[in-house]
């Protein structure tokens, strides 16, 4: 993996990761919900939400 991919996916996983804290704090419930009942349950979602949007569906081809 080279080190603008990593930096790309890392910058996913940061931005999931505040975006599931924040449908935690203003959608999130307090008992029954399986996502958003916790919010450690909800940040790990949208963390690994954000890396696999950010990471390269294709490897580019070097030419």
């Amino acid at each position: 993996m080279s080190k603008t991919i990593a930096i790309k996916v890392g910058i996913g996983i940061a931005i999931g990761a505040v975006l599931g804290y924040i449908y935690y704090h203003f959608f999130g419930c307090s008992s029954g919900c399986a996502i958003s009942s916790n919010w450690l349950t909800s940040v790990g979602f949208g963390a690994v939400f954000g890396a696999v949007i950010m990471y390269p569906s294709k490897p580019k081809r070097q030419e």
